[in-house]
């Protein structure tokens, strides 16, 4: 009927819920709550770094534990930040003046120093605690803001003693190529968390759980939740397999279904790859949309011909390229085959995993490279 509908909980289909019972990262969670426990005894909790691809539960993780902290340690304030939607200094301590002060600082007329300032001075004189979540700190590696950031919140207590601020930063990439300023590195060394990529057992649990909660009883089978599954773990990250769960039941209720097909996860999955792409896109470098433009252009080709067009496109050497090229396959974006090239040896084909034209769409929506930006510097 049409006031009908297969969703008892939608909320549980949400990318920012937060679910109850957390699964599969346990031992991260322990990690996450020894570095935070010195705050509840009036000391300066560890600096903490939680390392592994997109969707595979970080940011859970820590707003997980900035809930207990929330309820059993009034003497700490959390605050977590986008770095994605805040990627200047000056942005991310307005958002941390706002948590605290309880409204934004002024929009013109006030002086960084000033922001940090009140900051401080809040911090002190009500005894309380700061914990810091940098999510996705790779876009604060730009123009080297995160040594700005880093530096001025873990050197705050240096100026205005007795102050006690801490950092979680959240990094989706298994691979730290980022050195910090000499200034910045011998005061932020944070214990490394690492959040491997789920295996298929593990998303089939964590799909069943949501849908459960999620779903009146008999709207999904175990049969849908192993396709969904599959398409999960292709993609390699827990949100397009949460987001097919949203869409498959959305669909089956367009059609006046009771129950979730297999054809209603296979529509709903065209749509939720390419928002799974242009996610996973605006992720990246300018180098890495940079390795994929080309490829959308040129199609499959040798890593030595993806390197010409890229050095000459983006000034940069061998490398930062194998570097970027190797976070690529990780993610899933791209193979690399290895393949026999006679006298000279082995090399390997590079090709998409995804559609040309979809990737190209993908880059032309991202802020800091385009399509016709890479055409341009091809000549």
């Amino acid at each position: 009927m049409w006031d009908q509908t297969l969703f008892r909980r939608g909320e549980i289909f949400e990318f920012d819920h937060i679910p109850e019972h957390f699964a599969h990262r346990d031992s991260q969670l322990r990690s996450l709550m020894f570095g935070v426990r010195p705050a509840m005894q009036g000391m300066r909790p560890l600096d903490l770094m939680c390392v592994g691809p997109p969707g595979t539960g970080k940011t859970t993780a820590v707003k997980k534990v900035f809930e207990e902290l929330g309820e059993h340690a009034p003497g700490v304030i959390t605050v977590h930040i986008n770095c994605q939607a805040n990627q200047t200094r000056y942005t991310i301590f307005s958002s941390i003046f706002h948590k605290l002060i309880g409204h934004a600082p002024p929009s013109s007329g006030v002086s960084f120093r000033k922001i940090i300032d009140e900051i401080v001075k809040y911090l002190i004189q009500n005894e309380k605690i700061l914990i810091v979540a940098l999510d996705d700190i790779n876009y604060l590696f730009h123009e080297k803001e995160a040594d700005n950031v880093l530096y001025s919140l873990l050197r705050a207590h240096e100026t205005h003693p007795g102050t006690k601020i801490s950092v979680i930063a959240i990094l989706s990439d298994d691979r730290m190529n980022y050195v910090f300023d000499p200034k910045v590195g011998s005061i932020f060394l944070p214990e490394e968390i690492l959040f491997p990529v789920y295996a298929w057992g593990e998303l089939k649990s964590i799909l069943h759980d949501r849908a459960r909660l999620g779903f009146y009883d008999g709207v999904i089978s175990d049969d849908v939740l192993d396709v969904i599954a599959d398409y999960t773990s292709e993609a390699g990250d827990i949100r397009v397999g949460i987001d097919l769960l949203k869409r498959s039941g959305l669909g089956a209720e367009q059609r006046a279904s009771m129950t979730i097909s297999i054809e209603d996860v296979r529509f709903a999955y065209q749509r939720s790859r390419m928002l799974h792409l242009s996610r996973m896109i605006s992720s990246l470098s300018e180098g890495e949309r940079a390795i994929l433009a080309i490829l959308a252009k040129k199609g499959a080709s040798t890593s030595g011909d993806v390197y010409a067009a890229f050095h000459e496109s983006m000034g940069l050497g061998y490398t930062r390229f194998h570097t970027m090229l190797s976070k690529l396959v990780s993610l899933r974006l791209i193979d690399a085959d290895l393949m026999t090239t006679g006298m000279h040896g082995r090399s390997r084909m590079i090709k998409l995993r995804y559609d040309a034209d979809d990737v190209l769409k993908c880059c032309a929506l991202t802020p800091h490279l385009s399509h016709s930006t890479i055409a341009n510097r091809q000549g």
